[in-house]
């Protein structure tokens, strides 16, 4: 066992570092949300993720995600995070995809790689084409509803998607979802009632249309430092917890 997670083995136990360090997760989204459940990944042992994301660090990322800074402005998210998790353990075996994840896209992945999905990407068909891989190869998935225009990070919960209520995109999800047969899906979400941004947001270049779809948006988030990295955390203690439960069965 390495050193660096000598206190992680004091909680798991040896069989368990061993099956985290045999793992393989796919984060889609390294964001404000993915990013912290990445950090969570790298610093729990796991030993391969695959980050799929293809922004680039822009400065108003740098208020709440974990890897904007000053020196990764205009790298590719995915190549940040990698350098990052390098630097945590350079053990990790890690695979970057700069792709904008869509049904178009779909077939660039077998998720029959992985051991465990997580969804931490904010569009809609995205995420509910994720989650129908995900299904259809049997492998576990979590997935983030809204983290933006909240204030409260201890309104957050791990629920099936069907118990939630309150977050907007939750209820989308749960229609979708629904409608393709899914009966069961575990999500990280926030009974917080979203707050109406105030002022206007700086422009990162995008102006008010989405530059992957070409869709107009409605308005641009809020976020801040504390919001989207708990959420984020959440997921990656789950992602740990049932990939060392499952295992074991």
């Amino acid at each position: 066992m390495s050193d660096i997670f000598s206190r992680t083995q004091l909680i798991f136990g040896e069989e368990a570092m061993e099956i985290l360090a045999n793992s393989r997760v796919a984060v889609f989204g390294v964001g404000g949300v993915g990013g912290y459940t990445v950090e969570a990944l790298a610093r729990s042992g796991v030993g391969a993720i695959d980050l799929i994301d293809d922004d680039k660090v822009c400065v108003t990322n740098i208020n709440r995600q974990i890897i904007a800074l000053g020196s990764t402005v205009g790298m590719y998210k995915v190549d940040a995070a990698e350098k990052r998790i390098h630097d945590i353990n350079p053990e990790c075996t890690v695979t970057c995809h700069k792709m904008f994840y869509m049904p178009e896209t779909a077939d660039k992945l077998d998720f029959l790689q992985y051991d465990y999905v997580v969804d931490a990407i904010d569009t809609v068909t995205g995420k509910i084409e994720i989650i129908m891989q995900a299904k259809a190869a049997g492998v576990p998935v979590i997935s983030s509803m809204g983290a933006g225009n909240k204030v409260d990070p201890t309104a957050f919960e791990v629920a099936d998607i069907y118990k939630t209520s309150v977050c907007p995109l939750a209820r989308v999800m749960r229609y979708q979802l629904k409608r393709r047969g899914v009966k069961k899906l575990k999500v990280v979400y926030s009974k917080e009632q979203p707050i109406v941004p105030q002022g206007k947001a700086a422009e990162d270049g995008s102006g008010n249309t989405d530059m992957r779809t070409g869709a107009a948006r409605r308005s641009t988030p809020g976020s801040n430092a504390f919001v989207p990295s708990v959420a984020g955390l959440i997921i990656g203690g789950e992602v740990i917890k049932d990939l060392i439960r499952l295992k074991k069965q």
